[in-house]
């Protein structure tokens, strides 16, 4: 699957391949099947807007003051309309502070006009496939939408999840188009150096 989704990033964009998100029906839990991720129900995230009908991904990103930084670089990267009409996905959203702990001047680098294609790879790096909700999450690789794989972890004393290095700090902020997972780092796909 990961080869395909390489073929996809490199054929149409990654505003395309997020459009095409929501179409492939195989599994991105790394052990759960589509009927456990469609069968859990999550109570909304502490301290994030739930959303309701209507409000993608995007939108609830947009809405929350602690997602600014994401959100502008979602814009400079030219995937606001993948975030708001793919689906489901799942993002792995940074929040304002992963941004920051950067090395200096790296977002603003990043948010350059000729540095939007490496910008988009870093944003479509946080995005699997499906709505995965914290409670399906098992330990294992998981193609991004980059064409990479992500690595999942699961402490299972704490219940607590990694997405390569980063924490999950909030879980569970649903969409109508799919979940947000609130990270405190930016992760970067593999060979990319900032």
């Amino acid at each position: 699957m990961a080869k395909r989704w390489a073929v996809g990033f490199a054929s149409v964009g990654a505003a395309a391949l997020l459009a095409a998100c929501g179409t492939d029906t195989t599994d991105t839990t790394a052990g759960t099947t589509p009927a456990q991720d469609s069968a859990t129900t999550e109570a909304p995230a502490a301290g994030y807007e739930t959303a309701g009908d209507g409000n993608s991904v995007l939108d609830v990103a947009a809405s929350e003051s602690d997602f600014s930084t994401l959100v502008e670089a979602v814009e400079a990267a030219g995937l606001t309309e993948a975030l708001a009409t793919s689906g489901p996905i799942t993002l792995f959203a940074p929040t304002n502070a992963a941004f920051d702990a950067l090395p200096d001047g790296t977002l603003d680098q990043l948010l350059l006009p000729e540095n939007q294609d490496v910008l988009r790879q870093v944003l479509t790096y946080h995005v699997v496939d499906g709505e995965v909700p914290a409670s399906a999450v098992t330990t294992g690789d998981v193609p991004s939408a980059s064409g990479e794989t992500i690595a999942l972890q699961v402490d299972d004393a704490t219940g607590d999840v990694m997405v390569n290095q980063a924490m999950v700090t909030e879980a569970d902020i649903q969409a109508s188009n799919g979940i947000i997972h609130a990270i405190d780092q930016v992760i970067l796909p593999p060979g990319l150096a900032l």
